[in-house]
């Protein structure tokens, strides 16, 4: 980029971007007069005035750029609908009962399969249960004295039914065929072109991690933890990126839980059952994964907030391993450990907001042209090499936009290496390892 380009760049926050979605759902960074209903909330509880206790515990839960929840108040009770994914929650809270019901799916007949299906997940679950309502419909029920619903139970309950009605419809639908969507209505449709980029790159990434697995010169059965690496990599990636619903995201969720089950099975052959994974993928027909791509609302988050201590050991342990990969040629594999770093952090964890911005930024300038073809005018690459005024800019723009919280946040972008991906990639997580987010309450 030359003189004049960076004297009138356009600051990137007076660019209008793409209203698009990255990334799992957190309700960990809520405003602080959230937290102030909350306290409320129990205060109230404890007071026995039960339906303002839950009033707060309400707008406790309301996120003001989702629109998730609404709520009534008359006659002595309180109406609420929640939203989470495609799942709709709707409830009655009075001074004696608390009931809150989603309709998961709709049934043309009774079926022994979904039924035992329903009936093994009702043992796992803790507060609510699976039920089929008077027209033999799926429902998820959770009910409750009110002297006993306090805003604790309340929240975890209303969050385990809300997300397993959130995980289960797609799956029932996808195996059951007397089974179907059921109020779907306010799910929003994405459009056509951007279904088409986030498809072609599922196909394109897949591909090229197996082509690298077949063909590379690394060997798979001598050297496995590099094909975990590779394979993990790509599947949170495409869970970041994508923002999957259905079966792509139960796919992913299953290749998690598969490589951390630690169940005694080698390297080598879980590393073969990811990979099966990815190739069932890749037999999918196109409508299967566009009846998945919608933009959804969400009340609870499913990622469990970490403080920044546990990252930057996290950071520590994992990113030495990139090493061995760069001295001895697998470059490509040397950029899956800083990829399964940032992918595994948001996949799992809720971490303080500059780091979750600082990642996001991580993810477009190694996926710019991913970006691009979704509309983001991005301007981290000067043809092949890194754009390294823009990068640090939007670095200072993340710091402004956290610094009243985090007085201390200050990355050292002095630090960077901006000579290729590889020394950019392993400079940048070891500046969020070392900052100091140190946060004002």
């Amino acid at each position: 980029m030359g003189l004049f380009d960076r004297l009138f760049r356009v600051s990137r926050d007076k660019i209008k971007q793409p209203d698009i979605h990255f990334g799992r759902y957190s309700d960990s960074y809520k405003a602080d007069r959230k937290y102030d209903e909350w306290d409320k909330s129990l205060d109230l509880f404890e007071q026995k005035q039960y339906l303002s206790a839950y009033t707060s515990f309400f707008e406790y839960l309301k996120d003001d750029h989702e629109e998730n929840v609404s709520y009534t108040v008359e006659d002595d009770k309180i109406s609420f609908e929640l939203y989470q994914g495609s799942k709709k929650v709707f409830g009655i809270a009075s001074k004696d009962h608390v009931m809150a019901e989603a309709k998961v799916a709709q049934s043309d007949k009774p079926n022994v399969g979904f039924m035992r299906r329903l009936l093994e997940k009702n043992f796992q679950l803790k507060y609510s249960r699976f039920a089929l309502d008077e027209t033999e419909d799926i429902s998820i029920i959770f009910n409750t004295y009110t002297i006993d619903g306090s805003p604790f139970k309340l929240y975890y309950a209303l969050k385990e039914l809300a997300i397993n009605a959130d995980k289960l419809d797609d799956l029932l639908i996808d195996e059951f065929d007397m089974l179907h969507p059921v109020e779907m209505g306010h799910i929003t449709e994405i459009k056509t072109e951007q279904k088409e980029v986030k498809y072609h790159f599922i196909i394109k990434e897949i591909k090229k991690i197996l082509d690298r697995i077949d063909n590379g010169r690394l060997d798979a059965n001598q050297y496995p933890s590099g094909i975990a690496y590779a394979l993990l990599d790509l599947s949170y990636k495409l869970d970041y990126l994508i923002r999957p619903e259905g079966y792509l995201m139960e796919t992913i969720e299953r290749i998690h839980r598969k490589y951390f089950a630690q169940d005694g099975v080698s390297s080598i052959h879980i590393n073969h059952e990811l990979r099966t994974e990815f190739e069932s993928l890749l037999e999918r027909d196109k409508e299967e994964f566009y009846k998945e791509m919608y933009r959804v609302k969400a009340t609870f988050g499913i990622t469990t907030p970490i403080n920044h201590e546990q990252l930057a050991n996290f950071i520590d342990a994992e990113l030495k391993n990139m090493d061995w990969y760069i001295e001895n040629g697998h470059r490509d594999y040397a950029l899956a450990v800083p990829g399964y770093i940032t992918g595994f952090c948001l996949f799992n964890w809720a971490p303080p907001r500059p780091v979750r911005e600082l990642i996001h930024l991580y993810f477009e300038v190694m996926e710019i042209d991913f970006f691009k073809s979704l509309g983001f005018q991005l301007d981290f690459h000067d043809n092949e090499k890194l754009n390294k005024s823009a990068i640090k800019d939007e670095i200072q723009n993340i710091v402004k936009n956290n610094v009243r919280k985090f007085p201390k946040f200050k990355p050292n972008t002095k630090k960077l290496n901006f000579d290729s991906k590889f020394s950019f990639a392993k400079s940048f997580l070891l500046m969020i390892r070392d900052l100091d987010l140190t946060k004002i309450d």
